[in-house]
């Protein structure tokens, strides 16, 4: 049985050959960093160079310089690593889930989101690493059987996040290098330079466009995807389980796994967009990443949105239903507490806003999905932070009531975050191809034999 695509919406638009396909994608390897970079890498180097300086001080004087405080001693830093984890989750499912349901679509796309979830998951990382308080020790989150018989405490949620976070990342760092090598091999093949050459030899492993080479790429590639499906749902769960698995009120509950994960989809979908707006203007890829691509992940935004908005009302529903009074008293308090004013921005930027995208126009305008994006993001950031915060400012004795406020320091942590990611971002589109030129050659007009809706 063969798949007739020719009732499909050209992945590849302005009916580009396949040699301008490979010209477009590797010109900004080929040309030198011009003004639009040199501003990009400045300020995102600028934020990195905040949050390295602020990071510096937080090992010399200790986490006493953050806004923790007694009750909240779970601050920016558990908020921050559980918010770049989610930004990571985008890259995984566009290439992985995408691939094994044959979504053609995902091939503009697919490498960028990968090298972001690489990113993120580095940011991500950066956090259970500082917040402890004691960085030195972190060699003692790993399994390893030493002379002092002194094991780790694998009841911990943190242990688990450690397995959980480093898993992924090793497997969505080997799936996006293996769907690099047929593009080093074709860098490789049209380089004058004899080290990129050499750099590219290196990295393509031996490729040779062979048939024996692409059976063998694919049935690796295939094993990855499925290996990788199933990481998208456990890791987010597993973080989810920092929260739930523990007695506060607020965070001891069923429904976190999935409203986590569909909020991952969610938050990550959003960076992937918003970053992919200005990667096609800057390197004229607008025939490659189309404005359809942007749309059907507006809708995946908009599923995912309700998923979310979903899980906010149940969450108080529960309460109510529980009859349990800690439990209603801590949901009342979110909502018109101290931190309302967080909750209601998440509200916005969460469920109201993504509403827009029922709206056709509003899904292919760029301006307009830019912003819904960019609010997404602030929404589920601030998400984060009242699930964090609000369970913790107020205990179950009114003498231990306190209030959070971070300090600058927290604050510069959090755009050097942001710093790291779009500095490695940034890094990447000068350095590696950032569409993956055999995947799109594969999807390019002419590339799919047309058997006029007949059966062969």
């Amino acid at each position: 049985m063969n798949i007739d695509y020719s009732q499909e919406l050209p992945v590849v638009e302005g009916g580009l050959k396949q040699a301008q396909i490979e010209e477009l994608v590797a010109k900004p390897l080929d040309t030198k960093p011009d003004k639009k970079f040199l501003i990009a890498i400045s300020i995102s180097g600028s934020l990195l160079l905040i949050g390295a300086i602020c990071l510096g001080l937080t090992f010399y004087y200790g986490i006493g310089l953050w806004g923790n405080n007694q009750p909240v001693g779970w601050g920016f830093d558990i908020v921050n690593f559980v918010f770049w984890v989610g930004i990571g989750h985008a890259g995984t499912l566009i290439s992985a889930i995408l691939f094994l349901l044959r979504q053609r679509w995902r091939t503009g796309i697919a490498r960028f989101a990968e090298a972001m979830t690489i990113f993120a998951v580095m940011c991500a990382g950066l956090f259970p690493a500082i917040h402890t308080g004691r960085p030195w020790l972190d060699g003692y989150l790993m399994p390893y059987p030493n002379q002092h018989q002194l094991w780790i405490n694998f009841t911990s949620p943190l242990i688990w996040d450690v397995f959980a976070v480093s898993t992924y990342f090793i497997v969505s760092f080997v799936f996006w290098f293996v769907g690099l090598i047929p593009d080093f091999a074709t860098l490789r093949d049209r380089t004058t330079s004899k080290i990129k050459k050499t750099i590219y030899s290196i990295f393509s492993l031996g490729w040779r466009h062979s048939h024996r080479n692409w059976q063998h790429y694919e049935k690796a590639y295939m094993l990855l995807a499925g290996f990788a499906t199933p990481l998208v749902l456990s890791v987010h769960t597993i973080v989810s389980f920092d929260f739930a698995v523990s007695i506060i009120p607020g965070w001891h509950t069923t429904i976190f796994p999935p409203y986590f994960v569909a909020g991952a989809i969610f938050s990550g979908f959003a960076m992937v967009v918003t970053v992919l707006i200005f990667v096609r203007k800057i390197f004229n890829l607008e025939h490659i990443i189309t404005i359809n691509h942007l749309e059907k992940m507006n809708k995946v935004i908009l599923a995912t949105g309700m998923m979310v908005g979903y899980a906010y009302a149940m969450e108080f529903f529960i309460a109510w239903y529980s009859g349990n009074q800690f439990e209603s008293f801590v949901f009342i308090n979110r909502a018109f507490g101290p931190y309302a004013w967080a909750y209601w921005i998440m509200v916005s930027c969460n469920v109201i806003f993504p509403q827009l995208f029922w709206i056709k126009k509003i899904r292919r305008s760029i301006s307009i999905m830019l912003a819904i994006a960019i609010f997404v993001n602030v929404g589920m950031w601030f998400e984060r932070f009242v699930i964090t915060v609000t369970s913790l400012h107020r205990d179950f004795l009114p003498s231990s009531w306190g209030y959070y406020v971070p300090t600058l320091y927290d604050i510069g942590i959090l755009l050097g975050s942001f710093g790291l990611f779009f500095t490695l971002v940034i890094l990447f589109t000068k350095t590696l191809p950032v569409v993956s030129i055999s995947e799109v050659k594969a999807v390019s007009e002419g590339a799919q034999p047309s058997h006029n809706g007949g059966h062969h």
